[in-house]
């Protein structure tokens, strides 16, 4: 009898020792009360980590920056069988968890979407799975499978890609005192990204962005400035019109660039007057990336 004792001792150890979360009914039970048919889970902590280099060099191990700049939002997307069953959004950048969410998932497949961005007023719409952007940013993503199981590991570090294309303008006169503003218009460009697949959705057509020229930099010949675009994997490619104006809305000098190439995790770059009529702006590539493209217009 006693060593009967022992041994059911000993089971009832090995039975404590499992952690494993008992989810309740919807409709609920009483306090304590696990219902027969109840959902097995386990709690998961995921640590994102991606290319966050500040070269845009391919994957390391950093943080949640990149070029020296903070993401400032992270979602995290729970999908089984192609229902989505929960999420998270953290757009506070300062807090201890951020970056590092913790989710408890049901024992079963699970595909869950991760995206880290730095775009202005984000919107998430999860009727077509897609978060868009007014002005697209660094933007990272990555859809992770995972199959849980009593033994799976609760601790895990999740990499993500860079799912963007950078154009930088880099302007080679000097900004003249009656320029005011300088107007960016693509003929495509991509404000948004479906998270589920990593593509980029929500295109538009001609759309202008306006930057005023901050007080103090007229006379300036080192400025540049950087448009981000959701990109795919593969090379596309849109024509461009650079404008500056005065401030009644005359044009000073342009820039047009033809059959921009483009491609997600790339860095385009052209450079040329843009302060006198007639400039023409050269294109370069980033060698960092691929090998370079030339071209004329």
């Amino acid at each position: 009898m006693k060593k009967l004792f022992i041994m059911a001792c000993a089971v009832a150890m090995l039975t404590a020792c499992e952690k494993e979360i008992m989810s309740e009914k919807p409709d609920g039970e009483a306090s304590g009360v696990v219902a027969a048919d109840a959902v097995k889970t386990k709690k998961f902590t995921f640590t994102m980590k991606g290319d966050f280099s500040d070269e845009w060099k391919p994957v390391t191990r950093g943080y949640l920056s990149a070029d020296g700049k903070e993401m400032t939002d992270v979602w995290v997307l729970d999908y089984m069988n192609g229902t989505l069953v929960q999420q998270i959004h953290q757009d506070d950048n300062t807090a201890e968890n951020f970056g590092k969410p913790q989710m408890t998932l049901s024992y079963g497949s699970h595909h869950v979407y991760f995206v880290a961005s730095r775009g202005a007023e984000p919107a998430l719409n999860t009727t077509n799975a897609t978060i868009t952007w007014s002005s697209v940013r660094d933007t990272f993503w990555k859809d992770y499978e995972v199959n849980v199981v009593s033994t799976s590991n609760g601790n895990r570090a999740v990499t993500l890609d860079r799912v963007v294309t950078k154009l930088v303008l880099s302007f080679t006169d000097a900004i003249s005192a009656n320029a005011k503003t300088i107007e960016f218009t693509p003929a495509t460009w991509y404000y948004g990204l479906n998270y589920q697949t990593g593509e980029p959705t929500t295109a538009t057509v001609s759309q202008t962005n306006v930057m005023t020229i901050p007080d103090g930099y007229a006379g300036r010949d080192d400025v540049s400035l950087s448009y981000f675009s959701i990109s795919s994997s593969s090379e596309w490619s849109t024509d461009v019109t650079v404008h500056s104006k005065d401030q009644n809305g005359n044009v000073i000098g342009q820039g047009v660039l033809s059959d921009v190439p483009l491609k997600r995790n790339r860095q385009t770059e052209y450079s040329g007057p843009l302060f006198s009529a007639g400039g023409e702006m050269v294109l370069t590539l980033n060698d960092e990336w691929d090998t370079p493209v030339s071209g004329t217009w």
